[in-house]
């Protein structure tokens, strides 16, 4: 059997019964399920407001364009992010008409706060602090300088789904205008595909509800639920976007929710045994986890010499690895910041993901772990 990257685990038979509940019913679309989740997702996170959405790129759209919009800022002005990402988070901010400059990451593969500051202009309007792989990072301190300089700040927790700090979620934190979360296929919670996106302001999340739903300022479900013979009289205030969940992919959340603290948990468990059994190989490092007690541990990265041949020895025993992320400045589109963050350009050219997910065993990894240090033991001489 193939050990993969990535891969979902799903309690089908709960999923299947929540999704027969709407079909049942005759309602598939937005409403019924996704309000529930909402519901369910707040009382989970302690988010005062959170709107489903059918992807979290969907979802940092939304952020940057209703803080554009609010904060009257101009196309072109610039909103700093880490270049150690998936490409959704930088497109966010293209998507906008803004432009995304890089700061350098931390030993976390965080924005590092010193690295942020240096990059400050007259034009700077936000931040998106990523958590990588789960992490928290130096989030703190990103807080700290957004206070200083008047910057929003938007934190993309794509990774950070029942990420705790003391207790708390981060994305809950004062100060943090907007965060975005994803419920993509192989992500801690997955459904199909989907994303929440949390404002701490209560109109701007009115706002995303009507930019969801194409600018329409009565959602179909509202107007199915209330009495009166004017259901079909709705204005359009903004041009929007088709964002909007599905109560289909909702009703997988659901049930997915209810496992994810236990589901993490056992995400813990597998990297300890990782970074116990890769201790002694000091031709191979793993990044760092601050709070590691209370992170998601989306991924298990490491840095390796030579990381392409070992995803070639490691395929070649039927065992997939990943690299999470190539430096988004080596890209074309955002070449004009190339050579800015030397830091991230250089642990992404060694950085690689071994497999982590809940269809894997201790087992698993001992093999894993096995090639990873008989090739780079030989590597090394």
């Amino acid at each position: 059997m193939s050990i993969q990257v990535l891969k979902p685990k799903f309690h089908v038979e709960e999923c299947l019964e929540q999704i027969r509940e709407c079909l049942e019913i005759g309602w598939t679309g937005m409403g019924f399920k996704t309000v529930e989740f909402e519901d369910a997702w707040k009382t989970y996170t302690g988010h005062s407001n959170a709107h489903f959405l059918n992807s979290a790129t969907a979802g940092l759209h939304l952020a940057m364009q209703i803080l554009k919009d609010q904060g009257e800022w101009n196309d072109s002005d610039e909103v700093i992010t880490s270049p150690c990402t998936f490409i959704s988070t930088s497109h966010a901010i293209s998507y906008a008409n803004l432009k995304p400059r890089f700061a350098d990451v931390d030993e976390y593969l965080c924005l590092d706060p010193v690295e942020v500051e240096k990059k400050i202009t007259s034009k700077t309007k936000a931040i998106i602090f990523v958590g990588y792989g789960g992490r928290v990072g130096q989030l703190d301190e990103v807080l700290k300088i957004c206070k200083k300089y008047d910057l929003r700040l938007i934190l993309d927790a794509a990774h950070m789904a029942g990420t705790r700090v003391e207790g708390v979620f981060p994305g809950t934190w004062e100060d943090i205008d907007v965060t975005v979360y994803s419920f993509q296929a192989v992500k801690n919670l997955p459904t199909a595909d989907s994303g929440m996106i949390c404002f701490r302001n209560e109109g701007l999340d009115g706002i995303a509800r009507k930019y969801a739903w194409l600018g329409i300022n009565k959602d179909t479900y509202s107007r199915v639920s209330t009495q009166g013979a004017y259901k079909w009289d709705y204005d359009v205030e903004h041009v929007g976007y088709k964002y909007h969940g599905n109560s289909i992919i909702a009703a997988i959340g659901l049930v997915q929710l209810n496992y994810l603290d236990e589901d993490n948990a056992h995400r813990r468990k597998l990297v300890s045994l990782y970074d116990e059994l890769l201790k002694p190989n000091v031709n191979v490092s793993s990044i760092p986890i601050p709070y590691s007690d209370e992170c998601s541990c989306h991924i298990y990265t490491i840095r390796v010499d030579d990381r392409n041949a070992l995803l070639q020895e490691l395929a070649k025993n039927d065992i997939y690895g990943g690299v999470h992320y190539r430096d988004n400045t080596e890209y074309d589109i955002y070449a004009y910041d190339h050579g800015s963050c030397p830091k991230s350009h250089e642990i992404t050219k060694n950085i690689m993901s071994l497999p982590l997910n809940l269809n894997i065993t201790p087992e698993m990894i001992r093999e894993i772990v096995k090639i990873v240090n008989k090739f780079t033991f030989c590597r090394g001489e």
